[in-house]
């Protein structure tokens, strides 16, 4: 019975390789409230037996208490490694090599991860009826009834201590703490996981922290795959339905979780100079950028394609890299999220280049603020993103990503279907006003990492 579910997985994954979803005739996301108050987002995909669930709460690590950064990711983690014992079901409990071997039987995965702002679970399973029942009914047994063990703690965090004390030594895990440390201050976004915060961390915090956020009305479910919205629902409903909740609770009576503070703006400039024994110099150039559901975004996202987050194109590697050889590598992206991420230009360099190509990176910063891009390179850029937009979606797992964006982020259900038509839309006076708002050239973080 096992070899056949492995080659039926081993077959669906290359069936699904071949057949990608198609993304220009329009996707339809269904979505419903469940009477727990739990946001279910669908997209019916028939073309294989294969469904891809992911379950999103507010518990990502903005939440974590300033001593104890890391709690969420590590409460995510594992949570993955053992169930209890549920005498009324008449279920003995699991550790984490019979949870691994269970799910291995089933030919199917959950998991959990925590990013800046939620915590997250992925569910992938076939659809045939007796696997997809069974993969369910361990998913929620899983999701709600984590062990925490504390000897398996004890394990994890002396390997995390030892990867921490490892990342230590790394140029570039020194540059981009002092660089988030600066940009963010006090915001949870700037906290860094160490060696201290990770001994502060007990399972008995892991159990707080889960039975606070882990509740059917703080839950945002995306499903992608060969369910109808009936299917749908019902999966939804058993994974969450081991949580103890008040039958029929609306999404009203969910207890408000506390506010987090915005991310501030930078009054002024700062400039780190950090001495480090390495051949390269790790150069970081940034401040706060804007938040996810912020209007500017699409004229943030083609602007930062031209300036440069479009590889060899971007205008950045033209002036740094091409005109000047400077480096080998320059780069600028936006984190936006609940709160304004960063934003951040980037490059590595000869330690005695490194003043050089940090003036350079400035110059086209403040121009490409003050002037906005040109006709030709916007057109160039809103070609590649356009032309490159379906391979968002050529697969369950990328189109899922994107439903459960949409979900988190609460935008339009059409979002996908006017993708193109709004990146079509940017004009170079969208971008430079964007921008402007947006970015203080004279008012960034600066962090050169090498050299004396």
């Amino acid at each position: 019975m096992l070899k056949k579910i492995y080659f039926k997985v081993a077959f669906i994954a290359l069936i699904s390789f071949l057949c990608l979803p198609v993304a220009m005739a329009g996707i339809a996301i269904e979505h419903w409230t469940q009477p727990s108050g739990a946001q279910v987002f669908l997209v019916q995909s028939h073309a294989i037996p294969m469904v891809d669930v992911q379950l999103d709460f507010d518990a990502g690590s903005r939440r974590d208490p300033t001593l104890q950064a890391g709690l969420a990711s590590v409460t995510a983690s594992l949570s993955g490694m053992g169930v209890l014992a549920n005498p009324v079901r008449d279920e003995a409990a699991l550790d984490e090599n019979a949870l691994g071997e269970a799910w291995a039987d089933l030919g199917a995965s959950f998991g959990g991860h925590a990013s800046s702002d939620r915590m997250s679970f992925a569910l992938r399973s076939l659809t045939y009826p007796d696997l997809l029942a069974k993969a369910v009914q361990l998913a929620a047994r899983q999701l709600t009834e984590p062990a925490f063990p504390a000897d398996i703690w004890q394990r994890e965090r002396e390997s995390m201590i030892a990867a921490i004390k490892e990342a230590n030594t790394r140029p570039a895990t020194q540059a981009q703490r002092a660089f988030d440390q600066t940009v963010f201050g006090d915001h949870p976004y700037g906290y860094d996981t160490t060696e201290a915060s990770v001994k502060r961390i007990e399972v008995s915090h892991m159990a707080a922290l889960y039975r606070q956020s882990i509740q059917p009305c703080r839950a945002i479910v995306s499903l992608v795959g060969a369910l109808t919205r009936a299917q749908a629902d019902a999966v939804v409903t058993k994974l969450l339905a081991r949580i103890a909740v008040p039958r029929n609770a609306a999404a009203s009576a969910c207890p408000a979780l506390p506010a987090v503070a915005e991310v501030l703006p930078l009054t002024q400039a700062s400039d780190q100079r950090i001495a480090f024994e390495s051949a390269q110099a790790h150069v970081l150039l940034g401040q706060p950028g804007y938040k996810r559901k912020d209007p500017d975004f699409f004229a943030m996202l083609v602007g930062n394609y031209i300036l440069g987050g479009g590889g060899f194109v971007s205008r950045l590697t033209h002036e740094v890299r091409e005109k000047r050889g400077l480096s080998y590598s320059v780069y600028s992206y936006f984190v936006p999220g609940a709160h304004a991420g960063a934003f951040t230009i980037g490059l590595q360099t000869r330690p005695d280049q490194a003043d050089q190509a940090l003036q350079v990176s400035r110059e086209v910063l403040a121009r490409f603020v003050a002037d906005g891009p040109t006709e030709a390179e916007l057109q160039a850029a809103k070609d590649n993103l356009i032309g490159g937009f379906a391979l968002r979606l050529d697969s369950n797992r990328k189109l899922l990503d994107n439903v459960a964006n949409i979900a988190w982020n609460k935008l339009p259900l059409n979002y996908l279907d006017t993708w193109t038509q709004r990146v079509q839309k940017i004009t170079v006076a969208d971008i430079r006003s964007a921008f402007q708002r947006k970015l203080q050239p004279q008012k960034m973080v600066t962090v050169v990492l090498g050299g004396a």
